[in-house]
Parts: C-alpha cells; structure tokens; sequence
C-alpha cells in the first residue's frame, strides 16, 4: 500500500491552509491507497473521519487515518501512530511510550534546516522510524536522509508534510501488507515493514557512482522528484566535475533552468564527501528517440537540438578563460595520436598529418582572436541531448536538454556545430536510412536561423571541427580494440576530405 503519512488540515493546524477533504482527493489522485492526517496535538475521531470520507467523495476502500504530531522536548516534531489520546506540546518521548506502548513513534524532518542528526540520535531506540524525505527538506537534506538510511538501515518513511494546496503526496510510504487501522499501520511501522517509495538506479561513471533516484508516485499530474546523486572517487575527478556543476549552474541562471530548452539543474554539492546533486530529467536521449520516432517527430528533435545550441551560443557567456582552449589543444591533440602511436597503427603518420594540419589551422584562426570565442558544451552530440516532455498528453510541453558539460570551454561556435555533425553520422552510420533521411542541412539551418548571421566563413570552420572530432573519434575506436575496422579507415578518410572541403 502507499500511505501519505504526514499531512496537516486547515481544520486543525493553523499552520494549514488546505481542508481535510482536499488533501484526500488530492491524495488520491497520486495514485495513493490512504492518507493519515497528522495535525498538531490533535486526533480526529472517527465520526469525523467518515464526514471527510463522504464529502471528498474517493471510493470507500481509500483509507483514512488520523495520528498526531507532537513537539517532544528531546527530538523536536514526532509523529506519533495509534495512539488513543492526543499529547500536549512539550510531552517527552519516555511519557509518550509509556503511556501508548503499541503506538510508533516517528522523528519528523529531522534534517530540516540544515541539521545533521548523528548516527546516535538516528537509532535512538524510543524511535520506531525515521522520516527522511519531507517536502520540509531541501533536496540536499533529502539525499542526506537516503544516504543515512542506506548506510544505518533504520526502519524509514516518507512524508510530504503538506500545509497547502497541490503537492499532497508528493513523499508517500510503501507498506508490504494491507492496512485497515491506525493500529494496524503501528503494528506494521514498528516491525520496519515499511520504507520510503522511491526508485533508485545506480550506475557506475568515469570516476564516479551515479545515482538515479525518482522518489513518489506518478499520480494524474506526473510531478516527481527526480535527482541525480554523483559521489566522485578521486580529487581530479572532483575537480573537473565541480567545475561542470557551476557552468551548469551558470546556464541554469540565463534561461537553461525551465521551458523549452533545458540544463540539468545543479541543486547542491559537498565538498567533503565529494558529492553533487543535480535535478533529474526525464526523457530519453537524441539518439535513441531518432531510432523510435517516427521521421517527423525525428526532425522536429533536431531542429529542436540546433536551437538548444544556437540558444547557448547567443548568450556569449565568459564563463571560463578565452586562452583556455588554445593552451589546452596540444595535450588533447596529442593524445589522439598517442592512440594511434602506442600501438603502431599504421595509419600512425596519416593521424600525425591530419591533427597538425588541424592544429596550425586552430592556432592561425583563434589565437588572436578571442572575441570569436564563445561558451561552448564541447562534446555535443545525440548522447549527450535529452528530448522529454513534461506531460505525456500535452506536445506543447516538449523540451531538449544537454547533460555533461566537463568539456565546456570558451569555443569558436564552429566547434559545437562540427562535432555534432561527425558524432551523428557516426552514432548512425550503419542506419542507412537514418543517413539519407536526416541531411545536415537540417541541423545546420535550423541552427543558422536560430543563431542569425553566423559569418561568411562558417561553414568552412564547422568543417575544420568535423575533422578534430573524426581523430576524437578514430582515438577512442582504438581505445576500443576497433584500430583495424572499416570504420577507423572511414573517419580518416572523413577528416581528411572535411579538411579538403575548407
């Protein structure tokens, strides 16, 4: 069963402003099995439980409880179940236990306002649980409580404490087995028979232990909490990854936060135990939609992903140094020929050719001229562009997001067009169909309209950047083992033919 387990009325908290009965149906709606009213000092009798019943009109079998929150001297705000009477503010722990020993007895937002309850206070044995997700928590506090639990395993709840209209079960509790009474949800909370409703995916990254967590039900309104956790493992990683958080962050502040064109939000980091936390974002990727989609929602996608970097590239933002990405290209240069030099390739001195060709072409462009530089993502391309629509029913509500943004740097925007256009015919070379029937003049157009005028000599330096990310792209197929395939011979043979179209 889903339970909302902590919800205040208007009735009989004056902190409130949502009845009884509107809290229900909006319960309900979560897709919840019942709700406990949780007022200050106060238990609702059951005559007036059913008087709600009837008039938020949800089917009988929607259960309705009432349990009391209570200001205890030692825990702060406690939850308390099945008890039979209601306890005045002040009362402690030890009476309230003594005087109902079959009642359950929860600490409520106990990392609201910043507070780091130690592991102590956490498994205080008068305790039955532990509420860690609360709407009276920041999402930090939130992914706090989640890796508290994990790593004590304490019997833990969720609950919204809602106060107002529209986010009643937002934070509800999943109980294995059926509940009929208040008695009954005791019973089952003080036996750890319950837990937080959420789903986490963890997935390891370079350096890194992400984690997906979507906590709540779906409900009509399909509004979730979604969060990704990052837990970084060396002080390098952190470093390059602390610096993504803020020029996300950056870009969260100039529009990227909402609408249609998006960033994952940054919500919060810890420095100490290296960790980040960023909004998370349904849909799926560029890539993967092109492959299910029909060919005109495909295009849409794509102009769509144009726009999202024409809409990036027009903020000129200076979020990093200009001389960054000249100082930086003879070590990235470089190690795309180590690639082909560690192991003999004999392509080797074609690589060499190709890369100093590139380089002395990046040196002639851009060293003088850094106001032609602008905030870049530096590894755009279909993987890296989510596509999702905030309500399934509603097309008006369809957004593109671009996730990774390590490689960020102070760019000429040829580079962000360029390396779109190699990684897409690579990502779907194969796909003959998918070639012919997404030309670039899709993506190109799109992002030449979006963006205005882009300059005479565009196109010519977009084909410069298709080339640098071909030998991106032949150097990790040699990190994969691939240095004898048809497609390494394919991308030298692209890179040299972009470098020859300039």
């Amino acid at each position: 069963m889903l339970l909302e387990m902590h919800s205040h009325t208007a009735e009989h908290s004056h902190c409130s402003s949502i009845p009884a009965a509107e809290l229900v149906r909006q319960s309900f709606a979560k897709g919840l099995q019942g709700i406990v009213f949780t007022d200050h000092h106060y238990l609702w009798s059951d005559e007036k439980l059913f008087k709600v019943r009837r008039s938020s009109a949800v089917p009988d079998h929607f259960l309705i409880l009432s349990g009391q929150e209570v200001a205890t001297p030692e825990a702060g705000d406690v939850i308390v179940y099945g008890a039979d009477t209601s306890f005045p503010p002040g009362t402690s722990l030890e009476v309230i236990r003594a005087s109902s020993p079959e009642a359950a007895l929860v600490w409520a937002h106990p990392y609201r306002k910043g507070r780091e309850p130690d592991d102590a206070a956490l498994l205080l044995p008068v305790l039955d649980a532990v509420e860690i997700f609360s709407s009276n928590h920041s999402v930090r506090e939130n992914s706090r409580g989640l890796r508290d639990w994990h790593r004590l395993r304490f019997t833990a709840i969720g609950g919204t404490d809602t106060h107002g209209n529209g986010y009643a079960g937002l934070y509800p509790t999943h109980f294995d087995h059926p509940i009929d009474s208040i008695s009954g949800l005791a019973t089952e909370i003080r036996k750890g028979r319950c837990r937080p409703f959420l789903k986490e995916i963890p997935r390891s990254g370079a350096g890194s232990l992400v984690t997906e967590v979507t906590i709540g039900a779906k409900g009509l309104d399909e509004v979730r909490e979604r969060i990704i956790i990052r837990n970084i493992s060396s002080h390098h990683k952190w470093d390059t990854a602390d610096r993504a958080f803020h020029i996300a962050k950056q870009l969260a502040r100039q529009g990227f936060a909402s609408g249609p064109y998006r960033v994952p939000v940054p919500i919060d980091q810890d420095h100490d135990s290296m960790t980040l936390i960023e909004q998370g974002i349904r849909g799926k990727s560029l890539f993967d939609k092109i492959l299910t989609a029909s060919r005109e929602d495909s295009l849409r996608y794509v102009r769509m992903a144009a726009q999202w970097l024409a809409k990036l590239h027009a903020c000129r933002l200076t979020l990093t140094p200009a001389g960054e990405f000249l100082t930086r290209e003879p070590e990235r240069l470089g190690k795309y020929l180590e690639r082909f030099t560690d192991i003999n390739h004999p392509h080797a001195r074609r690589a060499e050719e190709i890369l100093t060709t590139i380089a002395r072409e990046e040196e002639r462009r851009y060293a003088d001229n850094s106001e032609d530089l602008v905030q870049g993502h530096g590894d755009f391309h279909p993987k890296n562009i989510l596509i999702g629509q905030d309500v399934q029913e509603n097309r008006e509500t369809l957004f593109v997001a671009a996730i990774d943004f390590e490689s960020s740097l102070r760019l000429p925007a040829a580079f962000d067009v360029g390396c779109f256009l190699a990684q897409f015919r690579n990502q779907f070379f194969h796909r003959e169909d998918i070639i012919r029937d997404f030309p670039e003049t899709v993506f190109l157009s799109a992002y030449q309209e979006a963006l205005g005028d882009s300059g005479n000599d565009f196109l010519r330096q977009v084909e410069l950047f298709r080339a640098r990310a071909n030998m991106s792209i032949a150097a990790y197929l040699i990190k994969l083992g691939l240095g004898d395939s048809n497609d390494l011979w394919r991308v030298l043979l692209e890179a040299e033919k972009a470098l020859t179209a300039r």
